[in-house]
């Protein structure tokens, strides 16, 4: 993987998960369960959030251990092969509380920059 394939990567990290916390503000958990394109949006922009991360290779992972790799990775796992059994609980947390700490991460580390 190049250099190029890598930042792109991250690039798309970072865009489908500020995207997701975008379509959340101004929304209480009720609305998950009531808007059928929220679920089905939030749902989808996480799926390439850990698509992207999967791409990265384990070598740069491990340049950054504050980044939850596995867990991205396998909530990725989860939504695509568990698709018929989302939690929206669940998914409310991780879009609502862990994904704003990733975009800053994304945001903010020099060795991230692109």
């Amino acid at each position: 993987m190049t250099a190029r394939d890598i930042t792109l990567s991250l690039r798309h990290m970072l865009d489908h998960a500020e995207e997701a916390v975008y379509l959340v503000r101004n929304k209480i958990r009720p609305d998950l369960d009531s808007d059928r394109l929220l679920n089905l949006s939030l749902v989808r922009l996480l799926e390439i959030v850990g698509e992207a991360a999967n791409r990265i290779p384990p070598e740069t992972r491990q340049q950054y251990p504050s980044i939850p790799w596995q867990q991205i990775i396998g909530l990725r796992n989860r939504l695509i092969h568990g698709y018929d059994a989302v939690d929206f609980d669940i998914l409310w947390q991780i879009v609502t509380v862990d994904l704003p700490p990733l975009v800053n991460v994304l945001k903010r580390n020099p060795g991230l920059k692109f």
